[in-house]
């Protein structure tokens, strides 16, 4: 078990340090970093997804719904510190958490 949670801490570690890397990067290019989208509901032309940004020193989740005669618009939006970022991610869900590592790792 304590092998278990050492791999966790150093996990978080890393993810914080590649989100602050990351966030450098969209403070240089001004353009957010879109860590991955998820849709949950799909119905004719119209969706429903959640969309994760990397901005400056911070992630944002968002609930967005549009498509077909839907004008887009935020049903839910959650922002987290780059700090507090992993730990949420990690609680939600290991695999999204490692994809997020992976995707990151790929952008340095």
């Amino acid at each position: 078990m304590v092998k278990q949670i050492s791999l966790d801490s150093w996990q978080i570690q890393h993810m914080t340090e590649l989100l602050r890397k990351g966030s450098d990067y969209v403070t240089k290019t001004n353009k957010p970093i879109i860590l991955y989208r998820q849709t949950l509901e799909e119905e004719d032309e119209s969706y429903e997804e959640i969309v994760c940004s990397l901005t400056k020193g911070y992630v944002i989740e968002q609930l967005v719904v549009s498509g077909g005669v839907l004008v887009p618009s935020f049903h839910q939006q959650f922002v987290f510190t780059i700090e507090d970022f992993p730990q949420q991610l990690l609680r939600k869900s290991r695999d999204r958490f490692l994809q997020v590592i992976d995707f990151l790792e790929k952008l340095e």
